[in-house]
């Protein structure tokens, strides 16, 4: 692959080989999860996914060109402050200025699916804020990239009844794992119920075969819960996240600034809790996206 958007060589080798590859955005370790943390995350996410048998494959802006695959050099720029922050929206300045950018789930998808990756693990996503009414690029990305993306449903910082039904209208379908109800990042469970859900990682791959197989253009969000053992109580998270977005508002942050300034100020409101809880679905959804991955590759041998 020539042009502005490549792919390692591992990457494009396993892909030819039609072996199991997983899509990581690097938004996470750039601005969401502080030095060292987000360095245990790389390794984490890393060793989760090499365990079950599929290729990490993280994505970022460096040197000007969207790369699929970075190596544990590039990968490194990205763990000390000096990236920018890259929705789908912002690769074209991301590319001409040859900024270091962090690619946010919209970016991350898009350049997936450009590449041929099938499979992406996140966090949480962003959705619809309750209060400014402020709606994330993920969104609209995941209504026209056909991916299968293994999340913990919306981050703890919107409204999860309003991004589900957003989700709904633009036609991006929510297959809880093991769940009836919405993920809802730090905590398990939202009230949202979930109308389908998938028990197995093969079950999973029907789903994205079918997703091929109709030619839908929107993506399946895979929700798979915090793991038990970190889930966070709803109520502690929900008064964090109010306080935080006080904060915010009296401190005049806005746009992409938002999310990173409220995941950190959670994490010093919980006293930590948050931020472990973040690491654990991370690793969990890394895992889970290889198992499926790997699932997806064997059903097409």
């Amino acid at each position: 692959m020539t042009g502005p958007v490549v792919r390692s060589s591992g990457v494009a080798e396993a892909l030819a080989e039609g072996r199991p590859v997983v899509a990581l955005e690097t938004s996470v370790i750039g601005q969401g999860l502080p030095p060292p943390r987000n360095t245990e995350c790389i390794e984490r996410m890393d060793a989760a996914i090499a365990s079950r048998g599929a290729l990490p494959a993280w994505i970022g802006v460096v040197d000007g060109r969207v790369t699929v695959g970075l190596s544990a050099d590039e990968l490194r720029r990205f763990v000390e402050p000096g990236s920018v922050k890259v929705a789908r929206r912002d690769l074209p300045v991301a590319v001409a200025t040859r900024a270091l950018g962090a690619t946010t789930v919209s970016a991350t998808i898009w350049a997936a699916h450009r590449s041929g990756i099938v499979v992406a693990a996140t966090g949480g996503i962003g959705g619809v804020h309750g209060g400014s009414g402020d709606v994330s690029a993920d969104l609209l990305e995941l209504a026209r990239t056909p991916v299968l993306l293994v999340c913990s449903g919306p981050k703890s910082i919107v409204d999860p009844r309003a991004t589900a039904e957003r989700l709904e209208e633009l036609g991006v379908a929510l297959v809880g794992y093991r769940t009836n109800r919405l993920p809802f990042f730090l905590v398990a469970e939202s009230e949202v119920e979930l109308e389908h859900q998938v028990a197995t990682p093969e079950e999973a791959v029907e789903v994205a075969r079918a997703l091929r197989l109709l030619e839908v253009r929107s993506a399946v969000l895979l929700c798979n819960p915090v793991p038990a053992e970190h889930a966070m109580d709803a109520g502690e998270v929900a008064a964090a996240a109010r306080a935080c977005e006080e904060r915010a508002e009296r401190e005049g942050v806005r746009g992409k600034d938002v999310t990173p300034f409220l995941l950190g100020c959670m994490a010093e409101r919980t006293f930590g809790a948050s931020l472990e809880a973040n690491l654990a679905l991370l690793e969990s959804n890394a895992s889970l996206a290889a198992d499926v991955a790997v699932a997806f590759a064997d059903a097409k041998t």
